[in-house]
């Protein structure tokens, strides 16, 4: 149970939503060493990577992370996972698969509560879905509620936390409903969104499972948590359109059953549909608190629903300014589209190019972008927006730059702010003209080798509504024109003022 006097917990689904979240908090507690079980270890380990800024902080969170190969569906494998184990945490949901979600649910649950046995594991922590066990459950929250009972097989003690909507950027719930929001200025809805419900942030449901490591030995439990206010599905929506200033109108259509709206909700959120469909049945059922145990055992105290959607909305916009734009296009995989990739509210562009000379040579007439300098290419399409923004009451182009050379952060450069500076490294710019959204626009210099330089410039939109939708596509097209051709004059200029004038230049698109 002990490795170097630390007490061994297992984590599964690391890289699920929840597991995600969960494991670079369990690596920071103390006395504790981290076993994760994966199915493809090396993704495992690019993620853990990732949660450190340097080397050696990397290093560090690595020695306490254990990264073992196996396979719920697989008692066998999981044996030396959970060899010498303490506690484990279930985070394991397969409602995206193409077969029956219930029944492979079932058959990892079961091998699980197996091999837990057999390992002689102390405690067993279980995520799983609020719903009253006595009324007709949707196959989705019958599900949650039987793997509950299958671990109780283990002999381990089994401490299941039962939670309604989850509020947290990335959540399946929470998507769904932003984008509903986003996408519908009316919105006829069934009477399922007037279905009551107990949404908790969760930011409160990762403290949940961290103090559920801590609680003194007991019989099995079952805790149900939320936040403090009941509300229903309709309220949630309202709540981010306020946030968001969105008008929306809401109409009651009872006809349209659970079964019709997640048809409709496949053609709405298709990136979605097949888990939607399957969370939609359910959503006829309540998941609010009962029981209020958890409130006198722990003692996390959930937040309100609007503190929970302002966290979620400001934790997006954090997390997606500490992350490269371009690992987050790898990390999407082919998706082929036209007007851009979307992440979350957002929709990206971005394209390459190649330069035959070193990085900060390449990256020169990005710092000198704007002013008396220019854009490269189209300055008159440039001047013409600017003058349209002094008509809707902008900024327009008029405050040109502090320093024609040289940036700093909070610089202005035109209708634009400098947001983030790295010299011959990374430019990133934010928007200051008047849009129906929010806009960046950045440039980074990735050397490839000593005369070569790889150029990415990415442009970034969070439309607000329609008007926000219509704005970025219309105008696509000439987006693309001036972008394209705005890289292919900084390879250029960056080309002249290298010593050989070798022209090596190859754009690829995304």
């Amino acid at each position: 149970m002990l490795r170097d006097g630390r007490r061994i917990v297992l984590l599964t689904g690391g890289t699920g939503y929840i597991g995600g979240r969960l494991l670079p908090l369990l690596t920071l507690r103390s006395g504790i060493q981290v076993r994760c079980l994966a199915r493809r270890p090396d993704h495992l380990r690019a993620a853990i990577a990732n949660l450190s800024s340097t080397p050696e902080a990397a290093a560090n969170r690595s020695a306490h992370v254990e990264i073992v190969a196996g396979d719920c569906l697989d008692a066998e494998s999981m044996a030396p996972a959970l060899e010498g184990v303490d506690a484990a945490y279930y985070l394991i949901h397969s409602m995206a698969v193409s077969q029956s979600f219930e029944q492979v649910d079932r058959q990892a649950a079961t091998a699980f509560a197996a091999a837990s046995r057999q390992a002689g594991v102390r405690r067993i922590i279980y995520l799983g879905g609020l719903g009253d066990p006595t009324d007709r459950l949707s196959d989705h929250l019958r599900s949650r509620h039987e793997v509950g009972q299958i671990l109780l097989q283990s002999g381990a003690e089994v401490i299941e936390l039962r939670a309604s909507i989850i509020i947290g950027s990335g959540s399946l719930s929470f998507e769904l409903i932003r984008a509903l929001v986003e996408r519908l200025p009316v919105m006829l809805c069934p009477k399922w969104v007037a279905t009551p419900a107990q949404p908790i942030a969760v930011e409160d449901v990762l403290d949940y499972l961290l103090a559920a490591l801590d609680l003194p030995p007991h019989a099995s439990r079952v805790f149900e948590i939320g936040g403090p206010q009941r509300v229903c599905y309709g309220d949630i929506m309202r709540e981010y359109a306020q946030q968001r200033g969105l008008r929306r109108w809401m109409i009651s259509l009872p006809v349209l059953t659970p079964y019709l709206s997640s048809l409709w909700l496949g053609l709405v959120t298709p990136v979605y549909a097949r888990i939607g469909r399957h969370l939609v049945e359910s959503l006829r059922n309540p998941t609010v608190v009962n029981d209020s145990s958890a409130m006198q055992v722990f003692c996390v105290r959930p937040r309100n629903l609007s503190d929970a959607i302002r966290r979620a909305i400001a934790h997006e916009d954090h997390q997606f300014a500490e992350t490269r734009w371009s690992d987050a296009l790898s990390a999407a995989g082919p998706m082929p589209t036209w007007g851009g990739v979307r992440f979350g509210t957002r929709i990206v562009d971005s394209r390459t190019i190649d330069v035959a000379v070193p990085a900060p040579t390449a990256f020169d007439p990005v710092t000198r972008i704007g002013g008396s300098n220019g854009w490269y290419f189209g300055d008159w399409l440039w001047r013409i927006r600017g003058w349209i923004d002094l008509l809707c009451g902008g900024v327009g182009l008029r405050r040109g730059r502090r320093d024609p050379r040289n940036l700093r952060v909070g610089d202005v450069v035109d209708c634009w702010r400098v947001e983030q500076f790295e010299p011959a490294k990374r430019l990133r710019l934010r928007a200051e003209m008047k849009l129906p959204g929010r806009a960046w626009l950045q440039f980074e210099a990735d050397e490839q080798g000593p005369e070569t330089t790889t150029l990415r410039q990415t442009a970034v939109f969070d439309p607000v509504g329609l008007a926000g939708l219509a704005y970025w596509y219309l105008l696509y097209p000439v987006h693309c024109l001036i972008f394209a051709g705005m890289l292919r004059g900084i390879a250029r200029a960056a080309q002249e003022r290298s010593s050989d004038g070798v022209e090596k230049a190859t754009v690829e698109s995304f």
